[in-house]
């Protein structure tokens, strides 16, 4: 497997792209199999302690960075955290961000808009879930000399990896939370990141504790997602 360099500035170099296309009736029942399966994904903020193949988050990272970039530059950092002194660490800090906010930062209209999820300030996913990932965006590149060259929608970028990281673990059969306390700034200092990397999320990942419930929501039907002009 070739190590990705740095491209920028180089000349464009056109490869062919020739994947094999599915027979409609098999991309039809693939397309129908993702959307139910995907249906019944739900966030989880009740987690069993049981451990979970490593394997299969490590390829669901592996997935998530097959996410397309502005540039190419995959502006992503995904922090995988094993050790538990810096899993309660972090989960302090999260919730010394998180009374603030329920106490008053957030506002009434957020903490309205909040109510139905029945989330507080309390996050036991930190420590109890088995796997801890922490996203960090790369806002630019650190070239080893310490110089830097600015990335390109890197929101965006991270976003979509996020999105599929997401996918990769329900489909893997496991439960995530995306959660980001706010302010994050104490992430990139308890998890030592470099001045260019900002954190996105915090995922924590498992399977559902045996007592785990969920919000009684109902998702927008296609119609009220979709427009077609």
């Amino acid at each position: 497997m070739t190590n990705w360099t740095p491209i920028h500035g180089q000349d464009f170099e056109p490869l062919p792209y020739r994947p094999a296309r599915m027979p409609a009736e098999q991309s039809l029942r693939t397309a129908a199999e993702l959307r139910a399966r995907m249906d019944e994904r739900r966030t989880v903020r009740m987690f069993s302690p049981d451990p979970v193949p490593t394997q299969v988050v490590l390829d669901a990272i592996a997935v998530a960075s097959t996410a397309p970039s502005g540039a190419h530059q995959q502006p992503w950092t995904f922090v995988r955290v094993v050790d538990p002194e810096v899993r309660k660490a972090i989960r302090a800090a999260a919730e010394h961000e998180e009374r603030i906010s329920y106490n008053g930062r957030l506002g009434d209209e957020w903490l309205d808009a909040l109510r139905p999820l029945g989330t507080d300030d309390v996050k036991p996913h930190l420590t109890d879930a088995p796997e801890l990932v922490v996203v960090f965006q790369q806002r630019f590149y650190l070239e080893p000399d310490g110089s830097s060259r600015k990335h390109y929608y890197v929101d965006e970028s991270v976003g979509i990896a996020v999105g599929m990281l997401l996918t990769a673990l329900h489909l893997g059969g496991l439960a995530a939370l995306t959660h980001t306390p706010s302010p994050m700034k104490f992430l990139g200092e308890v998890l030592g990141r470099p001045r260019n990397e900002k954190a996105f999320a915090v995922i924590p990942i498992g399977y559902p504790a045996d007592d785990c419930v969920v919000p009684n929501l109902v998702r927008k039907s296609l119609d009220q997602v979709l427009v077609t002009v």
